[in-house]
């Protein structure tokens, strides 16, 4: 979940996923963290999940940093991100290239609408589920009539 952690002195502690984002490319979709590891992290008050995210080019054998976000999850909105259906699920940016911030969203807000996107999440893989256990037994049922080779 943590590339570093720090606490402040607030007493706040901070769990830091580092990524990285080359500018020049198409097309990047970076993992971030396990749902259910960030709704146990997020029930207690004094926790931030927070991403440093560096934005660079690389031109010859230099490279060139563009820009630094240091933000909490929850800042980042859900257009910008996705789940990816690997064990319980991961937070994903759907696309490194896009991402907004919307600075002092509601941490409350924003699980809530993690809630409801997770839950219409579930089902979905539920059916998905439903067809790849049809297809495995036209597979089983294709190698039970082979023969022995």
């Amino acid at each position: 979940m943590a590339d570093l952690a720090f606490k402040d002195p607030a007493g706040l502690y901070y769990v830091v996923d580092v990524k990285t984002h080359r500018a020049d490319t198409k097309f990047n979709m970076p993992n971030l963290t396990s749902v259910e590891r960030l709704a146990r992290f997020y029930e207690d008050d004094s926790n931030y999940f927070a991403l440093l995210i560096v934005t660079y080019r690389v031109k010859g054998v230099r490279a060139s940093v563009s820009e630094v976000k240091f933000v909490p999850v929850e800042f980042l909105g859900w257009d910008c991100l996705t789940i990816g259906a690997l064990g319980w699920g991961q937070i994903q940016i759907a696309n490194s290239n896009f991402i907004s911030v919307s600075p002092g969203y509601s941490r409350k807000k924003w699980m809530l609408e993690f809630c409801d996107i997770m839950l219409d999440f579930y089902p979905k893989e539920i059916g998905k589920i439903g067809e790849r256990i049809a297809r495995f037994k036209q597979v089983r049922e294709f190698w039970k009539a082979k023969k022995n080779t």
